[in-house]
């Protein structure tokens, strides 16, 4: 079961050729866990999504409240007998009018959709994980790039690429060669007690997982955080490498060409993350 526009419903074939979503990637999406009816992080991902259809230039309606959105959610989560497990969920908002390239309105559509997932709490693969760079093509830093739009064909080719070179993920990079995140997430590096994330500005995606384990690194006194450009050479000399995102929490990197990783600090991390979790349910 899905909820189109705030009606629950089973056919999946529900999209027009004209959708823009569709024909145009005029949508935007977010991703999120819900652990037994309650959604990590709403408010975070609520305000992203806000400040991304105002970058969108949507007109967002009055009804478009925290609680109304979440209620949404949770009708999707008890029609497919969600409301007790762990699932994905997917929320996402077009732009509902006719025209071309030119919309003739300015009004939005969502769907959301949800599916379950395995664990409750986020946990360590540390299964191997290899990564190579993804240079077929860059990302242009700008506001665009750090939103969750439906224009993902570097992220699309990049999946392709990785699929097709043995990989687990690949690194993407921008217009300045510089590593921005991971295909499906953003990357912080470990070197020493420095741990490095790539800033907005350069034009990484403003993951909600970031933003919490930003917040976590930032009260531990034994690291230091450092928002600035990560350069591919960098790689080699880093202790570890992991991205994150709000399914997987964090998923370490265990080898970047010929250089391998340990995963001691996501360990750590992780245990901090989950412990916080805990702490706000």
């Amino acid at each position: 079961m899905i909820n189109f526009n705030g009606t629950l419903t089973d056919n999946t074939r529900i999209l027009t050729p004209n959708n823009r979503g569709f024909a145009y990637g005029d949508a935007l999406f977010e991703t999120l866990k819900a652990s037994h009816g309650r959604i990590l992080f709403w408010e975070d991902h609520y305000f992203r999504l806000m400040a991304s259809m105002r970058i969108m230039r949507m007109d967002i309606p009055m009804t478009f409240t925290m609680e109304f959105l979440e209620a949404e959610i949770l009708k999707v989560l008890e029609a497919n007998s969600l409301r007790t497990q762990t699932a994905r969920i997917k929320l996402t908002v077009y732009r509902d009018a006719e025209g071309l390239y030119l919309p003739q309105g300015h009004d939005v559509g969502y769907i959301i959709t949800a599916q379950a997932l395995d664990s409750d709490f986020y946990l360590l693969d540390e299964a191997p994980y290899v990564v190579d760079l993804f240079k077929d093509y860059f990302v242009a830093p700008g506001l665009l790039s750090t939103i969750k739009s439906n224009n993902k064909l570097i992220h699309v080719l990049g999946s392709i690429y990785a699929q097709e070179n043995d990989l687990q993920n690949c690194l993407l990079l921008n217009t300045d060669k510089q590593v921005i995140e991971a295909l499906n997430g953003n990357v912080f590096m470990v070197k020493g007690q420095v741990i490095k994330t790539t800033p907005l500005e350069q034009g990484c995606l403003k993951g909600v997982m970031r933003k919490q384990l930003i917040d976590v690194i930032q009260k531990l006194p034994d690291y230091q955080l450092e928002e600035a450009a990560i350069s591919p050479f960098e790689l080699q000399k880093a202790d570890e490498l992991f991205i994150t995102n709000v399914i997987r929490g964090i998923q370490p990197v265990t080898q970047y060409r010929k250089k391998t990783y340990g995963f001691t600090v996501a360990k750590d991390l992780l245990g901090k993350l989950n412990a916080k979790i805990r702490l706000t349910s």
